[in-house]
This record gives C-alpha cells, sequence and structure tokens, in this order.
C-alpha cells in the first residue's frame, strides 16, 4: 500500500509537456493566457476543457454568442471573435491541476502568434497565469498584460455575472 501511495504521488508530480497547440490566425487581436491545462484539459485534449470552468459561458455571454459546446465549435468561436487562446506554459512539473504546484517552467515561445496576428492585448486568465506571464515571458514580447479574475472553479467567488461585467474590457481590443 504504501508503495502504491508513493507511485500516485510521483506520478501526479511528473513533468508534463503541453500538447494543445495555441489557437489563432492573422485575424486575432487579443491573446488570453491561461497558466498550464488543467488535468481534464489534458484529457479533452483543448483548453477550459473542465465542465465547471466558466471560460466559454463568460466568452460568449460577452460576444452574445451560444456557448460552443465541441472543440472544433470553440476553436471557430475564438477564430471569429478574434480571440487567441495558449498557456504561459510550455511544460512544467504539476501535480494534478494545481497552479500551487507548478515549479520547473519553461514558458511558451509567443514570437509566432506576435508575428502571424495583430495582437492589441495579452490578457492573463488568473493570478497564477498572470505572476508566470510577467516572470517568463514579458520581458521578451515587451507587453504588459491585463490580468483578469480567473474563469476556473476553483474561484468560487466569482459569479459568472461578475465575471463576465469583469471580462467585458476585452471587448474595446477586438
Amino acid at each position: 500500500m504504501q508503495l502504491l501511495h508513493s507511485m500516485k504521488k510521483t506520478y501526479d508530480g511528473f513533468f508534463q509537456e503541453h500538447e494543445i497547440p495555441p489557437v489563432y490566425d492573422r485575424n486575432s487581436r487579443i491573446l488570453i493566457l491561461g497558466s498550464f491545462p488543467s488535468v481534464k484539459s489534458r484529457e479533452t485534449g483543448f483548453f477550459y476543457g473542465h465542465p465547471q470552468n466558466r471560460f466559454w459561458r463568460v466568452l460568449s455571454g460577452i460576444c452574445g454568442c451560444e456557448i460552443p459546446e465541441t472543440v472544433s465549435e470553440k476553436k471557430r468561436f475564438l477564430l471569429d471573435q478574434r480571440i487567441a487562446v495558449w498557456d504561459v506554459i510550455a511544460s512544467c512539473t504539476i501535480e494534478g491541476s494545481s497552479d500551487n504546484s507548478i515549479r520547473d517552467v519553461i514558458p511558451n515561445d509567443l514570437g509566432r502568434i506576435l508575428k502571424t496576428a495583430d495582437i492589441r492585448q495579452i490578457f492573463t486568465n488568473g493570478t497564477a497565469a498572470d505572476k508566470l506571464y510577467h516572470k517568463y515571458i514579458e520581458n521578451t514580447t515587451g507587453m504588459k498584460a491585463v490580468r483578469l479574475p480567473s474563469t476556473s472553479p476553483a474561484n468560487a467567488a466569482w459569479s459568472v455575472e461578475r465575471l463576465r461585467e469583469s471580462w467585458e474590457k476585452i471587448q474595446a481590443f477586438l
């Protein structure tokens, strides 16, 4: 039993590679960065895959669109709204989905997005993404990021309505 417990602990703390490609095209005007995909997002193979994450509800509410359900609908929605999405981290050691456990960070290179699209503003989804962006990427891009409150279910103090109100500032850059 002790061996099984220690194996799980080791498994949870494995070095993880980011396997979800960024979503963007030449028409993208804003870039929204998370920290690193959650376990559920890694399982579904797309951003904000946890059913309780409010990301898709918040964005669709702001844009006046129906909530996209499938990965292809989500990609089309983002591109139609001129929104690029990716994460700060390319790889790291992480336990489950805990941003607090992140270590051994290798940041993503945002250069390919910034060279292709006319990104007018970078936004970070939550405090962890914001801190990681400032620590690892901001000096490279030369762009300040605007921190938005996290859409994660762990940020239960924020209702969907309150999140929408705060996230509405993205519209000025679209």
